[in-house]
């Protein structure tokens, strides 16, 4: 009878040990996430110091690494949960095409593999139409859509054992969570990058950018979540990584390979200093318990209109500061250029670029802007009133 009994404890040990770990897959993503991130951000550099080099170079690497162990890992766990006769996996899994898995493994699946498709198709493109310095292209989309599903699947992966979790597991799941979400603004923010230039930080086409999509990331994000800091955090998290590597990649040694070079190059270029995004977040998050209660409508009227406004009001004299010569230093990442840029151009001479053409103009940019965030925040809101439900 003590052998049942103590056989029955180590059963019912073991069982909750397992069920109090966090998914293996779950840290397989957030792996995926962070090589993706950095080799996506190492390759610009290297394309703006080095030009278009082979696809094996360690930044391509590094970007398909994270492709793979999105796509096989997620596979992995899908095949498992269809024909390992786990009832519990399967409990907690969606049925797609006959196969059994999380939600989140069938997404960063589909993300894996839409990545290791956009490789032959860059390389291709680049032979069709010759070489490019575009963060938008056909093949570019292909890939951003890709690291898109691996982060949003791992979100979801993440966000699925969350809300089944309580204690300390809840805890560890809520900050891997917002991990995860830090380095989906970072994507969203590297698609924007060609229209955050600091030259072009004076005009209004800037902010109506940064205005689509990024509160609903964002807002849906920190909702799942149910941190009091979430957005803080996420944007924190965006802001550490953009000064990590600004500060990292110029300490490598470089020089282009590609004509015609304009620029005296000496090691890799750095990225832009991040736009200021932990400002109007932070806000949100020290305001929001005062608005908590208001219809979803009115929070996201007093989200969308206060984050754009915050940031313009922050960002706005900070460009200003970056265009000046106290900002010309390693620290803030003024003075290096793409080997391509000309020395005509208003980058190296520190002036603003009017992308508008009217006052007319920009005052519709900026009024689009305030529209585009609130609509987001809307949009947001909903998103992550879904994610707190997701279970599987």
């Amino acid at each position: 009878m003590s052998t049942i009994t103590a056989t029955a404890h180590v059963n019912t040990t073991s069982a909750l040990s397992r069920a109090q770990a966090i998914p293996w897959l779950v840290w397989g993503n957030v792996i995926a996430s962070v090589c993706i991130a950095t080799g996506l951000y190492w390759d610009i550099s290297w394309h703006e110091t080095i030009g278009r080099d082979s696809f094996w170079t360690p930044a391509h690497l590094l970007i398909q690494f994270g492709a793979l162990l999105g796509a096989f890992g997620s596979a992995w766990v899908i095949m498992h949960t269809t024909f390992g006769g786990d009832p519990e996996a399967q409990s907690n899994s969606v049925k797609v095409l006959g196969f059994r898995g999380p939600l989140g493994a069938f997404i960063a699946a589909w993300g894996g593999g839409a990545m290791l498709t956009s490789a032959p198709f860059d390389d291709w493109w680049h032979g069709a139409y010759g070489l490019d310095v575009k963060i938008i292209s056909p093949p570019h989309i292909l890939l951003a859509v890709g690291i898109a599903g691996i982060m949003w699947g791992g979100a979801i992966l993440a966000a699925s054992s969350l809300n089944r979790a309580t204690g300390s597991q809840r805890i560890k799941l809520q900050r891997i969570f917002l991990f995860v979400g830090g380095f989906i603004i970072i994507q969203g923010m590297t698609l924007k990058l060609e229209y955050t230039n600091r030259v072009l930080l004076h005009s209004g086409i800037s902010y109506m950018v940064i205005s689509i999509g990024t509160l609903l990331m964002l807002e849906g994000l920190a909702r799942a979540s149910g941190h009091r800091w979430a957005r803080t955090i996420m944007t924190g998290v965006y802001s550490a990584f953009v000064l990590t590597l600004m500060w990292v990649l110029p300490l490598f040694p470089a020089q282009p390979k590609l004509g015609p070079v304009y620029q005296d190059i000496t090691h890799m270029v750095p990225l832009p200093f991040p736009i200021l995004l932990i400002v109007p977040a932070f806000f949100l998050d020290l305001l929001w318990p005062r608005v908590a209660e208001a219809a979803k409508w009115q929070q996201a009227v007093f989200a969308g209109i206060s984050f754009m406004a915050i940031l313009i009001m922050v960002e706005w004299p900070f460009a200003t500061f970056l265009m000046s010569p106290a900002a010309r230093n390693p620290f803030f990442a003024t003075t290096d250029f793409p080997y391509f840029t000309l020395p005509t151009s208003p980058t190296v001479h520190h002036v603003f670029v009017r992308w508008e053409q009217s006052a007319g103009e920009f005052w519709r940019n900026m009024g689009l802007g305030f529209l585009f965030s609130v609509v987001s925040m809307w949009i947001g809101i909903y998103w992550g009133e879904w994610l707190k439900r997701v279970r599987r």
